[in-house]
């Protein structure tokens, strides 16, 4: 049974799969307490994720926000971009984390790419599970889901790798709206 922590900025849920979800990273750093060793560190095999993971994503995410009566949001390549970087950088650590090895969070990683964002949000997990899983997992905890309903966020992207263990799933989900609009 999951077990939800209660944290300002992020919320982590543990069963097995472990999950975090966070709107903004820590103003003074990286949140320690919500940086999890998952798995050995070693070389990974990173790529872009499937149009059908891309797909799997946008439905699920627009189904929940279509129950609460919200838009849907687009999927956007950059932020996908961004979301299998950060789920490669996790996985190559075998740490499931909202900070990167070069970045604090989900903003300063979607600013080094171009993308100028208004708003950003980020699910983050790991497990030995596949996508439909972890948007399930995404879609039934409180924290996760108060990203994906945050009512300004107008886009989405997902990306994921397997750790050095060759079991290990990191998975990176950025919910954004660009600056401007």
């Amino acid at each position: 049974m999951p077990h939800e922590i209660p944290h300002p900025a992020c919320t982590a849920v543990a069963a097995c799969l472990l999950l975090a979800a966070c709107t903004a990273p820590p103003s003074a750093g990286p949140d320690k307490a919500y940086d999890v060793q998952v798995s050995a560190p070693g070389l990974v095999e990173c790529s872009a994720p499937s149009p059908q993971v891309v797909r799997s994503g946008l439905s699920a995410t627009n189904r929940a926000r279509s129950q609460a009566g919200l838009p849907a949001v687009q999927a956007n390549a950059l932020l996908s971009q961004a979301a299998a970087a950060h789920a490669c950088d996790m996985a190559q650590r075998g740490r499931m984390s909202h900070a990167g090895s070069r970045s604090s969070g989900p903003a300063q990683r979607l600013k080094a790419l171009g993308y100028a964002p208004r708003i950003t949000a980020e699910n983050i997990a790991a497990g030995p599970y596949g996508a439909d899983q972890v948007l399930g997992e995404w879609n039934s905890s409180s924290g996760h889901l108060a990203n994906i309903l945050i009512p300004q966020v107008r886009q989405f992207g997902i990306g994921h790798a397997t750790g050095a263990d060759g079991r290990t799933r990191f998975w990176s989900a950025v919910y954004a709206a660009p600056a401007g609009r």
